[in-house]
């Protein structure tokens, strides 16, 4: 498992405040992700671990995913013994969508790994307010690397708080706006990708 977790889990102070898809999200200068990686191991066989990252030292959090990768999927680039290449499935919920340049970075690194597939639920949309933003056009390249993007839902963030928060037998209660945030979102987001 990843070493710089900040825990297992999140608290339900820090999810709300980081996930909350507000119009104007002041003060959250942090991106969370929530990841579950899946991998088949045979034909009635699946594995998987799940976590959380955050930005770290400057660094941005789809890159710390991508440094801690080889240990969440061993054997996505074969084995060492020469052993076949794993095919792994990889679902993040994202507190923001990824800027240009880590856009960037993942369709390259996507490109050459296809046995990796990659889907982004996004709570909201990163420096997304003009379509033709290089923000924007980074969200063109991470589809057009064949990733599934989509804008988080009610049941996302439920699936979210059973997943990831430590929730002491508390269920998740939708804030005012919640859907009408999500579906607004959505409508700009799938504007943007037609933009391709």
């Amino acid at each position: 498992m990843i070493t710089k977790l900040d825990s297992v889990l999140l608290t339900q102070k820090k999810f709300i405040y980081h996930y909350k898809n507000v119009r104007w999200a002041r003060g959250r200068h942090e991106t969370y992700l929530c990841f579950v990686v899946k991998r088949r191991d045979g034909p009635d066989t699946l594995s998987f671990d799940f976590g959380h990252l955050r930005n770290r030292s400057g660094c941005h959090v789809e890159l710390v995913f991508l440094r801690h990768l080889g240990a969440l999927c061993p054997g996505l680039w074969g084995s060492a013994s020469g052993g076949p290449k794993l095919s792994y499935s990889v679902t993040w919920f994202c507190s923001w969508s990824p800027c240009y340049n880590c856009s960037r970075r993942l369709a390259h690194f996507l490109t050459r790994t296809p046995n990796l597939k990659l889907r982004i639920f996004c709570s909201r949309l990163y420096f997304c307010d003009v379509e033709d933003s290089g923000d924007s056009e980074g969200l063109r390249l991470l589809k057009r690397a064949g990733v599934q993007l989509s804008v988080m839902t009610y049941k996302d963030y439920f699936y979210c708080w059973q997943t990831f928060v430590a929730r002491k037998e508390r269920g998740f209660k939708a804030w005012e706006g919640l859907h009408q945030n999500s579906v607004r979102l959505a409508r700009k987001l799938n504007r943007i990708l037609q933009g391709s």
